[in-house]
């Protein structure tokens, strides 16, 4: 019997075990709470193309909706979708509510995709799954200096903890994840969204 307990636990430890390293490699270990606060696991888009974007609807970096809408609507077919997570640690440009947020995104970009609840996305409270993406892909481009300065400000009136390393610089960050799950790309709010959309076609195409 001792001998059955023992093989029964070793087994579950293995499976335990193997969960966390698979979480590790792609994002279906991971969820996001809806506007409800229910968690979706990310294995529900597993075989889809994501891009995974926090967003903000008071932000110059806001009319980006639109692009990214006509980016989905053209390959949501194809097996891609967006997830937006409205973030409100940058510069408070995300007010509102979670159901404020989606109103204002469906009646003036008329936006079809996914959207979360408006969730942390660095320090402490930073939902898990972007603590994962960031080591995969840490920031990708630079600012200029001015930029940069407002920025930080406007950051850290929001925030009592710095900005680490490879943290989200800003809203509408940009993570492309693969039909296996994998992170294949980091976009800056400040990249042409005609590079974000070339490899998205591109993630769509691959097999």
């Amino acid at each position: 019997m001792k001998r059955i307990m023992f093989l029964a636990m070793l087994l579950c430890m293995t499976f335990t075990v193997f969960a966390q390293d698979n979480a590790k490699d792609n994002v279906y270990g991971f969820s996001l709470p809806d506007k409800n606060g229910k968690e979706v696991s990310l294995s529900t888009y597993k075989g889809k193309v994501l891009l995974i974007v926090n967003t903000a609807t008071g932000c110059g970096f806001t009319p980006q909706y639109k692009q990214l809408e006509a980016i989905y609507t053209k390959y949501k077919d194809q097996g891609f979708e967006i997830l937006d997570i409205p973030c409100d640690q940058f510069g408070h440009q995300a007010p509102g509510t979670d159901e404020e947020i989606t109103k204002f995104c469906t009646k003036k970009y008329h936006t079809d995709f996914p959207q979360f609840k408006k969730s942390e996305v660095n320090g402490t409270n930073a939902l898990p799954l972007y603590t994962w993406l960031k080591t995969k892909k840490g920031v990708t481009g630079t600012y200029k200096a001015g930029m940069a300065k407002i920025m930080e400000k406007l950051y850290n009136k929001v925030n009592t903890e710095p900005r680490a390393k490879d943290d989200i610089q800003w809203n509408f960050t940009k993570f492309l994840i693969n039909r296996k799950g994998e992170v294949l790309a980091r976009f800056e709010p400040t990249d042409d969204m005609k590079i974000v959309e070339a490899a998205v076609a591109e993630a769509v195409e691959a097999k």
